[in-house]
Parts: structure tokens; C-alpha cells; sequence
């Protein structure tokens, strides 16, 4: 349809859905529109990689936290061990995290690199993950308008 030149709008909370399909992106937080470009241009905000180091426990994590973020902006993702930090200068960048982490006596259990996603977008821009859409309603919990009848024809 798009390439036939319809314009589809579609709204998701799958980011991942958004990144595949969209031209065009709009983060929503709140009511308010946030961001808007390209899957592309909002991912390259935020650095060229991100390295994910994850930690023995959480008081590693929290240690690793405040000795990389003088590399670049890192966080304590939510299982608790694994600090992301945010490099801009690729390889020189990644040396840089294993150094730091050396000289602080700290030594992580697994380090993985990789690129930036739009929920690392999303988290950026907002301070938090986007929320689950929970269970759909059901038709027990609809409101009927007034003088309706269920099951009427």
C-alpha cells in the first residue's frame, strides 16, 4: 500500500515493529510528542555504541555505573547487573570501559556491544521503558450505550 503512495498510520508500543516498518517515527510520552525523525536519526542521538557489561551483583553494577559514566551516559538496565554505557568513539571507546573497569578492581562477567535501539531511544528521552498495554478488555467490562440491549439485533 505505501508503495502504491498511501500514507498508513500505525501505533505501537513494539519498537522493534516501529524500527522494521516506519519512515517517519513519533514518541509519544504523556500525551505529548517527544521526538520525531527517522529510526536512523533518533537512534544516532544517542552515541555510535552502546556496551552492555554485565556484572556479578548489583553492588558491581552500581560500582561499574559510577566509574563508566565519566566514559559516557551509563545506567543499571532492570535485571540489576547489567550497566549499558554509551560510547561515541567505537573501538577507542570500548578499551576505555575494560581499563576502567580494571583499574577499579572490577571484573565483569560477560561485555557485549552493540547498537543503539529505539527502546534505548525511548528510555533515553523519557527516564523510563514504555509501559505494557496490559490485557485487552473485555466485552464483560464494556460500557453499553444508554437504551442498548445485549444480544438485541
Amino acid at each position: 500500500m505505501v508503495g502504491d503512495g498511501t500514507t498508513v498510520l500505525l501505533t505501537t508500543q513494539y519498537l522493534e515493529e516501529a524500527d522494521r516498518l516506519a519512515d517517519n517515527i513519533i514518541v509519544i510520552d504523556d500525551g505529548k510528542i517527544i521526538a520525531e525523525g527517522a529510526a536512523a536519526q533518533l537512534k544516532a542521538g544517542l552515541g555510535n555504541t552502546i556496551v552492555d557489561v554485565e556484572m556479578l551483583d548489583g553492588a558491581d553494577a552500581r560500582a561499574a555505573v559510577a566509574r563508566l559514566g565519566q566514559l559516557g551516559p551509563a545506567t543499571v538496565l532492570d535485571d540489576g547487573r547489567t550497566v549499558a554505557v554509551r560510547v561515541s568513539e567505537g573501538g577507542r571507546s570500548i578499551l576505555e570501559v575494560v581499563r576502567s573497569l580494571d583499574a577499579a578492581g572490577l571484573a565483569p562477567e560477560s561485555l557485549a556491544i552493540r547498537e543503539p535501539t529505539l527502546d534505548d531511544v525511548f528510555l533515553q528521552l523519557t527516564g523510563h521503558k514504555v509501559a505494557d498495554s496490559g490485557p485487552e478488555p473485555s466485552t464483560a467490562d464494556a460500557v453499553e450505550p444508554a437504551g442498548y440491549k445485549r444480544g438485541a439485533a
